[in-house]
């Protein structure tokens, strides 16, 4: 079978074993999809439908205003990526804006395996601009930027939350949890980047002095190596444009502050918003897109999640599950974009979901 790529190039899936994976997974992601449709549906109903109806009536043209607040957070991750590239080679903002949206889509419609597709698949959108391994370097560096900008806004919010409001004992120690956990990671990721830690290769090397999927390995490493060399020579030879690039990533996230008190200005009718609320409500949704990104657009979690923190803020439960609906509205609509955009590059969106793994493989390759 044969998926044609953005540059024209064939990729040929020879192997079975790819699609012996896809079928594997495929159940799991089914499953996962019918618990969230089922949570969804259990907290809609608890949270009253006209309710949450009025409040999506309230929103009326104002999902416009949203959709542009949300436009800004696709710009400021494009240009971050951008960012990332080295001499000679360059990316335009065209380019990765596109590549970013449909990769995004991607991760979106592709149930459990969205982080394994999403990322290198937009590496792959751009390959006819920039070499492979350069835009795989590069989209692993705005990452890790962006990983770090993730645990900082999470723990700011956590410690709001915990400041700010009387807290269920439950919910309580999740948020100690949460603190112990992003704590944690910064020093890690900041001694595996000034270190220089080869933890990638050196994984590779492992398994490969073990025996174990030894041919795989040897045709991997090399690559690995390359790669690492490429994301620590960056931070060696830019610290210029880390706190640049750093700041891209923390607009990412006031973006969603933004976003999320303007929706709740149109769909709360009795209890005004604040920008803490705000603030808060977006350090959960970030936690619960990184806790729960195997389930498709967050089903059910996202609506359970910031129903119950919206009440903890003083606001109501079903104002929280209309928020989370309309982001759903959101995500949907930039997904179409996203696959608007794959089936003007000639890709088939079809296609695309029944070979992921053949995209991973040429990424990772």
């Amino acid at each position: 079978m044969t998926t044609r790529t953005t540059d024209g190039d064939s990729l040929e899936n020879d192997s079975k074993q790819p699609k012996r994976k896809s079928k594997k997974l495929a159940p799991l992601g089914i499953l996962f999809a019918l618990v969230g449709l089922l949570l969804f549906a259990y907290f809609v109903r608890n949270a009253g439908v006209f309710r949450i109806l009025d409040g999506i009536k309230r929103l009326g043209a104002g999902f416009l205003l949203l959709i542009a607040i949300s436009a800004v957070r696709h710009v400021v991750r494009a240009l971050a990526w951008t960012k990332c590239f080295e001499e000679p080679y360059r990316l335009r903002f065209r380019d990765a804006f596109a590549a970013r949206l449909m990769g995004d889509a991607l991760g979106n419609i592709i149930p459990f395996v969205s982080m394994a597709v999403a990322e290198p698949s937009k590496a792959m959108f751009v390959r006819h601009r920039v070499p492979l391994i350069v835009g795989l370097s590069a989209i692993a560096l705005e990452n890790i930027f962006y990983s770090f900008s993730v645990v900082l806004f999470i723990f700011s919010g956590t410690v709001a939350l915990m400041l700010s409001f009387p807290l269920p004992p439950a919910l309580r120690y999740a948020s100690i949890g949460a603190l112990v956990i992003t704590a944690a990671f910064v020093p890690v990721i900041y001694l595996i980047i000034t270190k220089q830690w080869r933890f990638l290769s050196g994984a590779l090397a492992f398994f490969g002095a073990r025996k174990y999927a030894k041919s795989r390995v040897e045709e991997v490493l090399p690559r690995a190596r390359i790669l690492e060399d490429r994301i620590y020579g960056f931070y060696q030879r830019n610290r210029r444009l880390l706190i640049p690039i750093f700041a891209l990533e923390l607009c990412f996230h006031l973006a969603g502050v933004l976003e999320i008190y303007t929706t709740l200005s149109y769909i709360s009718d009795v209890i005004a918003p604040t920008i803490l609320a705000a603030f808060v409500l977006e350090s959960v949704n970030r936690i619960i897109n990184v806790v729960f990104k195997f389930i498709p657009f967050r089903l059910g979690v996202d609506e359970g999640g910031s129903g119950l923190v919206s009440k903890i803020v003083g606001l109501s439960r079903p104002v929280g599950v209309t928020l989370a609906i309309v982001r759903k509205a959101r995500d949907l609509f930039w997904t179409a974009v996203g696959v608007v955009l794959m089936i003007r590059r000639g890709l088939s969106p079809v296609t695309a979901l029944t070979e992921e793994e053949p995209i991973v493989e040429e990424a990772a390759s």
